[in-house]
């Protein structure tokens, strides 16, 4: 039998703190979402001022990028590029701003952003994740 790591809820709360920090600090008013390596929902913090529709896109980027072991942004790729059938994947959202979080060599998770730009959606994540990389030395 195999074994793999899995993200404790310390370590949920590490990577969506030290988000919501990054976001706090570039005045960025967004949804943040951690889900484990089958998509399910572990964490989410809406700060002040984010959108309603950002409760509801973070946790799917972050499903999208954890199911499929990547970065949210290359569904977006494929759609942009012509693979419009690719909308009818169920599974997340197929926008950049998801981000998996990869420990040993495995996907333990992913991190959603929702509420300003995709690229500072994703930089808000990678915040995140290297905080909580930074608990794994």
């Amino acid at each position: 039998m195999k074994t793999k790591p899995v993200l404790a809820m310390d370590d949920v709360q590490t990577i969506i703190e030290a988000a919501s920090r990054y976001a706090v600090e570039h005045d960025w008013k967004v949804t943040i979402s951690v889900v484990d390596d089958g998509g399910h929902l572990l964490g989410l913090k809406r700060l002040d001022g984010a959108a309603p529709a950002t409760a509801v896109i973070s946790p799917g980027k972050a499903r999208a990028s954890a199911l499929g072991r990547r970065e949210s942004s290359g569904y977006e790729e494929m759609i942009n590029g012509g693979r419009y059938a690719y909308l009818s994947v169920p599974g997340g959202v197929m926008l950049e701003g998801g981000v998996p979080i990869v420990v040993d060599g495995a996907v333990v998770g992913a991190i959603g952003v929702s509420g300003v730009k995709s690229s500072q959606d994703v930089e808000i994540g990678k915040a995140g994740i290297a905080a909580f990389m930074a608990t794994q030395r």
